[in-house]
């Protein structure tokens, strides 16, 4: 019997041994991926202790060791950009051989959900793009969400470079494709993206344990995270506290269901869609509310496939058609774009029913939405009156225990995204993320800074450049001039430009009120590349818009003096600049004229004959930003008062 076990535990050694002197490769280093042009480029992976592993590319062969732990690397000479080149890597047991390889220029691209967001998202805004897209060289490698509360990872699970070619275009990350396409056509080069982003997460997540060493607070939670017997109990008591109460919603609990043909409507009441139910006379209401109505269908659409459009509802939806289950959201941020099958469509009186779900604020249909159904050429509106019926009335409950959502916590984006990828040699990084740290302004300019230079450590290439981009306007316009959460996160960000080889693309103009995932991503991408043609291509190019320098004070005038104005400033409609207000020294702000004079303003007001201070923008969601240099850039908001 010891004999046999012997031999068996013998078996499974050798099995184990020889599993590891296979030579491997990262994910990351596959085929069709892109090369970083002109520098020596890493190639790692791993191999039995003390393996030799060749390396053969471009009809040479460079040969390394693995060491003890099983690990190796080597650095590829400089190579121009082109191609497409086969690289092997050889080992004692087997041998590798990928193919399609580019060299060109390979940008981390990296936040949250407006990097994460997706062409395919974006679909009819980019239509043409989609559909016109053909670019080969132009190469996305896409990390899926991972994370690790622990330490960095060496790997990803899974992944691979997909060209923009057809149907692959899709999952592009839509302000990274009009990045990359701007440098590409320019410069007639591959461009590889790497896009590590994560909707609703903050900065720390992607900042390393080290590079939050100055964070003394935030340390303390690295450390405690990685206890995970904490971490289990913490989200089982927050399990036990948040059991949901069974569901009361009259529209499913009745023998006929809300949204099958044979409901006889009874006691429903006229609704407005688009719209809150809160702004329609029905208050205080967290819950499910349904919605109803007949549409006139034409013959002509009648038994074809179509798409249905209703903008985005806050928070869930489930749409049904003639009693069909169509689709269902269940957060409040996505366009609802339905696709109905064929069959499903009738000529005449058609029944659409949109159970709505809300958990807190106002309910329904967001305004300034697309609502319609259409197939083909032939489109149907969907706004109106409907009508609808409360179908449950949630009790109001006391918050229970909370649970730890690995995404939001520090340095474990990292460990899990960006760590794996760090050996992979790049050109700079462009960064779109702040909508989950906008409650917090006044920390986010260390943490950007701590950041960018956690990056460039890591990475170990030198000064990489940094691109931003600044957070667009968002939720309502006020009329009345206001303080800003937004506006002070817009202003952190700004101050980060600080740090040297870094570029801010300001947005202030491509944001949507009731969208905090607008749908102008092109002009953002193209910022970007702006930007980077500035900092990483040495272009003498204009690449930002106005940014305000210093001030100075005559009689009751304030005078603004810019950088970045370019051939000159200017106003996007015409009219005088927009957006300023005036303060004295008690700060209390009023609308202001202002007047463009040269590359300087005059900011004054009747009200004010002594003034101090002038802001411009300054609101989550300015209503005119109008300030621009010639060249199309607009200026960042700012303040004076500091």
């Amino acid at each position: 019997m010891k004999r046999m076990i012997f031999l068996w535990i013998l078996t499974v050694v050798m099995g184990l041994t020889n599993l590891h002197a296979q030579v491997t490769l990262p994910r990351i280093v596959s085929d069709s991926m892109i090369l970083q042009r002109d520098t020596k480029v890493k190639i790692w992976g791993w191999a039995a202790p003390d393996e030799n592993v060749r390396v053969t590319f471009n009809k040479k062969t460079l040969k390394t060791k693995a060491d003890k732990a099983g690990n190796w690397s080597l650095l590829l000479p400089p190579v121009a950009a082109g191609g497409p080149y086969t690289l092997t890597v050889s080992g004692k047991k087997n041998s590798i051989t990928l193919k399609e390889i580019l060299f060109g220029d390979v940008w981390f691209c990296s936040g949250q959900s407006n990097m994460v967001h997706q062409l395919d998202i974006h679909d009819i805004t980019y239509e043409k793009e989609i559909a016109e897209a053909n670019y080969p060289h132009i190469r996305q490698f896409w990390i899926p969400t991972l994370t690790n509360l622990e330490q960095p990872q060496t790997d990803l699970p899974n992944g691979e470079w997909k060209a923009a070619i057809g149907e692959n275009i899709r999952p592009f990350s839509a302000v990274a494709y009009f990045f990359a396409k701007k440098i590409a056509d320019k410069y007639n080069i591959p461009i590889g993206i790497i896009n590590a982003s994560v909707g609703g997460t903050p900065i720390q997540a992607w900042t390393s344990e080290e590079g939050l060493k100055d964070f003394s607070d935030i340390t303390a939670t690295i450390q405690k995270n990685k206890d995970t017997a904490y971490i289990n109990e913490t989200n089982r008591k927050a399990r036990s506290g948040m059991i949901p109460a069974p569901s009361k919603d009259l529209g499913m609990l009745s023998n006929v269901k809300w949204f099958d043909v044979n409901y006889e409507p009874k006691g429903w009441k006229n609704i407005n869609i688009p719209g809150y139910w809160e702004d329609q006379g029905v208050k205080d209401l967290n819950g499910v509310v349904w919605y109803r109505k007949e549409i006139d269908i034409p013959a002509a659409m009648a038994g074809k496939a179509a798409k249905v459009f209703l903008g985005r509802i806050v928070d869930a939806d489930e749409l049904y058609i003639n009693g069909q289950f169509i689709g269902r959201k269940t957060y409040m941020y996505p366009q609802r774009r339905y696709p109905v099958a064929e069959n499903i469509l009738k000529a005449g009186k058609n029944i659409f029913v949109v159970k709505v779900t809300n958990n807190n604020g106002k309910g329904g249909f967001v305004p300034d939405k697309p609502y319609c159904i259409f197939s083909g050429t032939d489109t149907v509106d969907l706004k109106g009156t409907w009508q609808y019926k409360v179908g449950e009335v949630f009790i109001p409950r006391r918050p229970g225990p909370f649970g730890i959502s690995a995404q939001n916590q520090p340095a474990a984006l990292y460990n899990a995204m960006t760590a794996p990828v760090i050996p992979y040699t790049i050109k700079g990084i462009c960064w779109y993320q702040g909508e989950s740290d906008t409650g917090k302004p006044g920390e986010y300019y260390d943490m950007q800074k701590a950041l960018i230079k956690d990056w460039r450590n890591k990475w170990n290439l030198g000064e990489l450049p940094f691109l931003m981009v600044q957070l667009p306007g968002f939720m309502d316009y006020n009329y009345l001039p206001q303080e800003s959460n937004w506006a002070l996160f817009r202003e952190s960000q700004l101050k980060a430009l600080d740090v040297s080889n870094t570029a801010l693309a300001v947005a202030i103009d491509a944001g949507e009120w009731n969208d905090i995932h607008p749908e102008n991503k092109k002009v953002v991408g193209e910022r970007l590349a702006l930007a980077a043609l500035k900092l990483a291509y040495n272009e003498s190019i204009v690449y930002s818009g106005p940014i305000y320098q210093a001030s100075s004070i005559q009689g009751n005038k304030i005078t603004l003096q810019f950088t970045h104005t370019g051939t000159g400033l200017t106003t996007n409609d015409g009219e005088a600049p927009a957006d300023f207000v005036i303060a004295g020294a008690d700060k209390k702000f009023v609308w202001a004229h202002a007047k463009i004079e040269g590359n300087n303003i005059f900011v004054w007001s009747d009200e004010i004959t002594e003034p101090k201070y002038v802001r411009y923008a300054w609101a989550d969601n300015p209503v005119n930003p109008n300030l621009y240099n010639k060249e199309g850039l607009p200026a960042s908001p700012f303040r004076t008062d500091k």
